[in-house]
C-alpha cells in the first residue's frame, strides 16, 4: 500500500507543479496582434457661425480634436500650438476643430476672435459631446484617422502622430 501510495503524490505532484509551469507561457495562436481601433462616437454641433457640423460627414479625411474651454490656462498655452498644427497639416488634408465645452456661444465668439482661432470653432453647450468622448480634463486632444476611428488621445498636439494619418 506505501508504494501505490507514493506513486500517487508523485503523480499528483507532477500534475500540480507542470500544468502551471506549462501556462506561464504566452502562446498567441493569432500573434502579431493587429491594434483594435476604436470608432469616434459620431456628433452634430453648431460653430460660431451657426453651421451645422457633423463629424460623420468628415469621413475620407483625418480629423484632430481640440477639446477646451476660455478659462483654462493649458488650452489658451496651446492656442499657439495648434494654430501651427492648423496652418501645417490643413493643407494636406487634415480637418481642425476645437469643441469649446459648456461656455455660452458670446463668450466663445469673443474668445476665438480675440485669439484669432484660424480652425473651425464647435459649441458644446450642454457638455454631451465632451461625455461621449470622456473627456475628464481640457485641453484633451484626439487624432481620428480617414475612417473615422480614434488613433490617440491626449493632452499636448505634439503627442499626435500627425504625418502617419496624412499618409
Amino acid at each position: 500500500m506505501g508504494k501505490y501510495f507514493n506513486i500517487i503524490i508523485a503523480f499528483l505532484m507532477i500534475v500540480f507543479l507542470v500544468s502551471p509551469a506549462t501556462s506561464w507561457s504566452q502562446y498567441i495562436p493569432n500573434a502579431p496582434f493587429k491594434p483594435e481601433l476604436t470608432q469616434a462616437p459620431d456628433f452634430t454641433l453648431k460653430d460660431l457661425q451657426g453651421k451645422t457640423f457633423r463629424l460623420s460627414a468628415q469621413r475620407g479625411k483625418p480629423v484632430l480634436i481640440f477639446f477646451g474651454t476660455t478659462w483654462c490656462p493649458g488650452c489658451r498655452a496651446e492656442i499657439p500650438k495648434y494654430k501651427e498644427v492648423h496652418k501645417t497639416y490643413s493643407p494636406r488634408g487634415l480637418e481642425v476643430i476645437y469643441i469649446n465645452i459648456m461656455e455660452p456661444a458670446k463668450k466663445v465668439i469673443r474668445f476665438a476672435q480675440s485669439n484669432s482661432l484660424p480652425y473651425r470653432t464647435l459649441l458644446d453647450e450642454d457638455g454631451s459631446v465632451g461625455n461621449a468622448y470622456s473627456v475628464i480634463g481640457v485641453p484633451m486632444i484626439m487624432l481620428l484617422d480617414k475612417a473615422g476611428n480614434i488613433v490617440k488621445v491626449g493632452h499636448s498636439s505634439k503627442d499626435m502622430p500627425l504625418d502617419n494619418v496624412l499618409k
